[in-house]
């Protein structure tokens, strides 16, 4: 049976080329949430984007070697989002690069797997 929560999602915005001590930092992101013992986190490239300094990163195939916009999703408890968040900050700071986060309140729905046999 489905389960509804209250969950809290966090929204990363930032580049594909944004890199910390070598790696790229979406990567980085996703793999420091996994050893937090989050529950999830989904990497969506964008299209287009323009960001603070308005310079827009695009897919046409004569840009392709700019930068395009990553989202990274990640949904989880509301204590356990904001027990990540330093170290969020720490890793955008040691990148360089910036970026933004946003926090929203969300009604999640767990559909457990269905057991087999």
């Amino acid at each position: 049976m489905a389960q509804r929560e209250t969950r809290t999602l966090l929204r990363i915005y930032l580049g594909e080329l944004d890199k910390v001590d070598g790696t790229p930092l979406f990567e980085a992101i996703v793999q420091t949430a996994n050893r937090s013992s989050l529950a999830g986190a989904t990497v969506l490239r964008g299209v287009e984007s323009f960001g603070s300094a308005h310079v827009v990163h695009t897919a046409e195939v004569l840009r392709l070697s700019e930068a395009l916009p990553l989202v990274i999703d990640i949904v989880d408890r509301p204590e356990k989002i904001e027990a990540f968040l330093p170290v969020l900050e720490e890793l955008l700071e040691r990148s360089g690069g910036g970026g933004l986060a946003t926090l929203q309140p969300v009604e999640a729905i767990a559909f457990p797997p269905k057991r087999k046999g």
